[in-house]
């Protein structure tokens, strides 16, 4: 499997994890910043949260590593918490801002 597709099945896990308090996926909400997908398997993500005081921070970073490293072709997966830039509504696909009301 090619890095290429590794990310791709990347994305589609990611879109299955959720912050409890918004029913919108964490892909869709705009706070995936960055997957890197190494020639070794390791992955590293740059995630941010939509506050940064979330109440479900742990659970969500936990989710996602879980979910990114049940992958094929991963080997483990780092999930780092960014601040910058700072995440805002605009970062959402356009489905998200549709769910949330924003269109």
């Amino acid at each position: 499997m090619t890095k290429f597709e590794i990310e791709e099945k990347i994305v589609d896990v990611l879109k299955t994890v959720f912050d409890p308090e918004i029913p919108v996926n964490v892909y869709d909400l705009g706070l995936i910043y960055k997957i890197d997908v190494a020639d070794d398997g390791n992955v590293s993500i740059d995630m941010t949260l939509t506050a940064p005081n979330c109440p479900a921070a742990d659970f969500i970073m936990e989710d996602v590593r879980i979910k990114v490293e049940s992958v094929n072709g991963v080997k483990s997966a780092t999930i780092n918490l960014v601040f910058e830039p700072e995440w805002d509504k605009d970062m959402m696909s356009e489905e998200a801002k549709l769910e949330l009301g924003f269109l």
